[in-house]
């Protein structure tokens, strides 16, 4: 699939607690967690992220607990891709399971405002503004189905529907 939209660029070491602050998480609503996301890192990020743009970060992004409401606040914001240069585990594992694509790469040449088109069954990443285009490592097939399907709940109902037939 490819998707194009603006980049909001943070840096190494963003926490599940700057994705979606411990705070807030009295209320687990998506319209909550999209209010609040990002909120510790960026406090306008919320008002100004449209549907289709992308988070870019550093290293060891979504590192902390291991909690889902993370991805799924920014998944309730109407991003589509993450894209940093590495992933704590767990976030990244949780990223597939609610249906929100992770990509590895280069983060270094993209910046806050950029526009990008990213095709995720190839890896490829066209900076539109720069005119470069950047690789990163291309999701497994399996994975990429999950997210195509909603996340794994959405998946594996959906394995069992196609069974009964």
């Amino acid at each position: 699939m490819i998707f194009k939209g603006k980049v909001f660029k943070f840096g190494d070491n963003i926490d599940t607690d700057a994705i979606i602050p411990a705070r807030y998480l009295n209320d687990s609503s998506e319209e909550n967690l999209k209010k609040h996301c990002m909120e510790d890192a960026d406090e306008t990020f919320s008002s100004k992220v449209l549907k289709g743009d992308f988070i870019v970060a550093g290293n060891n992004f979504g590192c902390g607990s291991s909690r889902e409401h993370a991805p799924i606040a920014i998944k309730s914001c109407g991003v589509t891709i993450v894209i940093a240069k590495s992933f704590a585990r767990i976030f990244y594992r949780n990223s597939f399971n609610i249906g929100l694509f992770i990509l590895s790469a280069d983060t270094d040449g993209i910046e806050n405002e950029d526009m990008l088109e990213v095709n995720t069954d190839t890896g490829e990443i066209k900076n539109l503004t720069k005119n470069k285009v950047v690789n990163a490592k291309p999701i497994p097939k399996f994975m990429s189905e999950l997210v195509n399907a909603g996340g794994l709940i959405a998946y594996a109902k959906k394995k069992i529907k196609e069974g009964k037939k």
